[in-house]
């Protein structure tokens, strides 16, 4: 069974605030109360896709700048 369970309780405000960014970025409004039902599947997978989109982009410029020591 899947879970969505945070492995780092300490970094939900910081996952919060992340999915607030990218849906902001692709133009979808989320619910502060956390409950967003209310959305299409494109719409949350817009969300989704930013997010891995914006992690990807963090993930290859760390890269870069140790390449580069």
């Amino acid at each position: 069974m899947a879970s969505n369970k945070i492995s780092v309780p300490e970094a939900k405000a910081a996952l919060d605030q992340f999915k607030m960014q990218a849906a902001s970025e692709v133009g979808v409004t989320l619910n502060q109360n956390g409950y967003n039902g209310n959305l299409t599947s494109k719409q949350a997978g817009s969300i989704g896709g930013q997010m891995v989109k914006k992690m990807v982009e963090s993930y290859e410029n760390s890269i870069k700048g140790t390449q580069s020591k």
